[in-house]
């Protein structure tokens, strides 16, 4: 890397295909063009768009199935847990075609992203052999467990207690914000078997991560009903629940590397998610040319319109950037919750767009007749508000950049 009166210039981005990518990408668009419009046609579930609605989780299932057979549902497990040998770049391409066919989601998006490569990262064969089929074969539902509600924005704080009593640990506590933890039979947890440490100074230490089934005896799940009129999120409470210690992922106190791990892979597959973003735009022009084509001619919002699709490609090249480290052995800092930012603000912003564009007809929520895309934009306009918290809170990533990244004055350093 070049340096100049000590400016460090950045690793430049590769924006090549290589023969390789072409490749991978031209099987996944041929095997979509074969199997999507069958399974469109044969799925007459309806598309509700609320993500908690049982007509949804039953067409995301059986998608995912369908995925499963063709080998496209876990692409980053490796081919002896079902999945395939690719880069990060195929990752990224991965998730721009889903986008540009507009597939159904799946069954087990966090399962599938983030937790299976936990388990595939830290858990014994047997566990492996377990819960790995559970969670790509669609099986049963998986949620992830971190947030607490005394724990603010310092997932760290956790303070929810798994105290070791012979062959079982006795779990006691709550956990909040827990995503589909209702629909839920399994889950991956952060739980303190530490008691002593945040007194002792050493909040990061004595965190344990573990597979719970959330039908244990102890356990209580209360979905939470959000502003968009759905229960997806969770509470969870833990009342004395004994949990086998073979439900534990790793050694006792490694749960803070399994929670980056976690979060790693969260954290990219956010910014994948701009590609989705980019086709949700093109949709709801779309929406817009047909049921309101006069706003297309609005000053206001054609400055709008190009305003977020410089925003999206902005952060596309922010996510090629970070990929670009990554297939370098890079640190993939600070692009990754710099992408973060731009995919919490832009989402927001086109929910926001959606429903200017659409005029009368984006008040129309879902269930009414004229209701357009099935009442989808109207319901982004309310559930997008998550976004400022999802996969890590936004001051909070604001504050860690500041300190980290760009190092402002008055921010105190940390390790």
């Amino acid at each position: 890397r070049q340096r100049t009166r000590g400016v460090r210039y950045p690793s430049p981005v590769d924006f090549a295909l290589t023969a390789e990518d072409e490749a991978f990408r031209d099987e996944l668009r041929g095997w979509l063009d074969t199997h999507l419009p069958p399974f469109l046609e044969a799925e007459s579930l309806g598309d509700d768009p609320s993500l908690s609605g049982e007509a949804s989780q039953r067409r995301r299932q059986a998608w995912q199935r369908t995925l499963h057979e063709g080998g496209w549902a876990a692409i980053h497990w490796g081919p002896e847990y079902g999945g395939r040998t690719i880069n990060a770049m195929q990752r990224l391409i991965y998730s721009e075609v889903m986008a540009e066919y507009r597939t159904p989601g799946m069954f087990n998006t966090n399962g599938i992203w983030q937790i299976g490569p936990m388990i595939i990262a830290w858990g014994t064969e047997e566990q492996k052999a377990r819960w790995l089929p559970s969670i790509i074969e669609a099986e049963e539902h998986w949620c992830q467990g971190f947030s607490e509600p005394d724990a603010g924005n310092d997932l760290a704080n956790l303070r929810t207690t798994a105290i070791r009593d012979g062959d079982d640990y006795v779990v006691n506590g709550s956990k909040i914000w827990i995503s589909s933890a209702h629909l839920a039979t399994w889950g991956l947890f952060l739980l303190r078997t530490d008691p002593t440490a945040i007194e002792r100074g050493k909040k990061h230490e004595g965190i344990t991560a573990f597979i719970l089934n959330l039908h244990t005896p102890g356990i209580e799940v209360r979905p939470i009903r959000d502003m968009a009129g759905e229960e997806l999120f969770n509470e969870i409470f833990f009342t004395d629940a004994r949990i086998p210690a073979s439900w534990r992922l790793g050694e006792e106190g490694t749960g803070w590397m399994v929670a980056m791990g976690t979060l790693g892979y969260e954290r990219v597959g956010i910014a994948s998610q701009i590609s989705i973003l980019a086709a949700d735009l093109r949709a709801m022009l779309e929406a817009a040319k047909s049921v309101n084509p006069g706003a297309l001619e609005d000053p206001s919002l054609r400055d709008r319109i190009a305003k977020v699709w410089t925003e999206i490609e902005f952060a596309r090249l922010l996510s090629l950037r970070a990929l670009s480290k990554i297939m370098k052995g890079e640190k993939n800092w600070p692009e990754v919750p710099f992408a973060k930012l731009s995919w919490s603000s832009l989402a927001q912003t086109l929910a926001e767009l959606a429903v200017a564009l659409l005029g009368p007809a984006g008040i129309m929520a879902r269930g009414g007749p004229d209701s357009v895309d099935r009442g989808k934009w109207t319901r982004l306009y309310a559930f997008q508000r998550y976004s400022t918290i999802g996969g890590g809170s936004t001051e909070i990533q604001k504050n860690i950049i500041a300190d980290r990244a760009i190092a402002m004055p008055g921010q105190s350093r940390t390790s």
